[in-house]
């Protein structure tokens, strides 16, 4: 098995810690000594063998993913001159595992997800690889506990079969990020699993599928596929990555194949989206509170305080946040963690971009 790590996500949702030039899966969010790509590789290791992970990730973040991770072989790391979302990205991935074995079954992930039960996740993978060896594009569909508006759902079909004992569904629709009624509703049905963003398939179905439904994208790989593994590739890349549609492979691809099917899982999986899904999974002292770094407090419950480069103090407060990191500060209620995007929106409106 091959295993294409997507490193691309810049994490606004976890702004002021993390930056356009130090993004979250470059971090030690979750645990003190790794950082979250680290975690995604060793978490993947079993499955196969560091030769066999590739990373795809902005040029300006190789180096530093590279210095990370020194266990894979440096051509490995896949540079992109720009960022496209996961669909290109996906793509040339599966070119550069294809180069080498067409049929060669690819586990796709991102760099910068947390995964409780680690056994569970990788019995999990080896039945969807199962599964994607008949030609499907499998999909890890989480059973929801909660109606969350941040994830996107997946609606299940009928039940094709069992595999190791994992059931696999069809699936009829994609939804992104509903409002909390539908997502209420969704969680009640029973039919509904949040799509994980981790799929299983064959390097040659899913380029098939992307040349039959991304067809700018297919082109584009054909020319780089000529120079895949020669020092033309780079150059090559650099040209045609500006062209490219920005568009994740779950709309450019999932949403329309009928070869789509998941499997639910239930693996401690959060995508550690905003500082809320990070408290949810952080250590909490008697008070329900996550404390990192210097950080002193009074009367203060259910809370995340983060600090890096100066004491931070609170006295009084409940279900907030409050995150410093020596040139910024952020505070917000829990409840709002998700439009920290916003204040990263409004920076580069007034081009204050030494905050990016």
């Amino acid at each position: 098995m091959y295993v294409i790590v997507l490193a691309g996500g810049g994490g606004t949702r976890l702004w002021p810690h993390s930056r356009s030039n130090n993004p979250k899966h470059l971090l030690r969010l979750v645990k003190s000594d790794t950082t979250m790509i680290q975690e995604t590789v060793r978490r993947v290791l079993p499955l196969t063998s560091p030769d066999k992970i590739l990373v795809v990730t902005n040029h300006k973040h190789a180096d530093e993913v590279r210095k990370q991770l020194p266990e894979i072989p440096q051509d490995n790391v896949l540079e992109e001159p720009v960022g496209r979302n996961s669909g290109p990205a996906v793509g040339y991935g599966a070119l550069h595992v294809a180069h080498v074995d067409p049929e060669a079954v690819i586990l796709t992930c991102p760099a910068d997800h947390v995964i409780l039960k680690e056994e569970e996740f990788r019995s999990a993978v080896k039945a969807a690889a199962q599964v994607a060896l008949d030609n499907y594009l499998v999909t890890m569909g989480i059973s929801p506990g909660y109606p969350d508006t941040g994830y996107g759902y997946m609606e299940l079909g009928e039940e094709m079969k069992q595999v190791a004992g994992y059931k696999v569904h069809r699936v009829l629709r994609f939804t992104e990020k509903p409002d909390l009624q539908t997502a209420t509703e969704y969680v009640n049905s029973g039919r509904f699993v949040w799509n994980s963003g981790m799929f299983i398939w064959k390097a040659s179905v899913i380029l098939e599928e992307i040349s039959k439904y991304m067809p700018n994208l297919h082109a584009a790989l054909q020319k780089i596929k000529d120079v895949v593994g020669t020092p033309e590739e780079r150059h090559v890349v650099n040209e045609l990555w500006p062209q490219l549609e920005d568009l994740s492979i779950d709309y450019g691809v999932l949403e329309k194949s009928d070869r789509v099917v998941t499997i639910p899982v239930d693996i401690g999986w959060s995508d550690v989206g905003d500082w809320g899904a990070l408290a949810e999974i952080l250590e909490k002292d008697e008070n329900g509170n996550s404390l990192i770094g210097d950080v002193m407090t009074f009367d203060t419950r259910n809370s995340l305080i983060y600090s890096s480069g100066c004491l931070v103090t609170t006295i009084g407060l409940e279900d907030m946040i409050v995150v410093s990191t020596g040139d910024a500060v952020l505070v917000c209620p829990k409840s709002r963690a998700e439009e920290v995007r916003k204040i990263v929106n409004k920076l580069r409106e007034m081009g204050r971009d030494t905050h990016l």
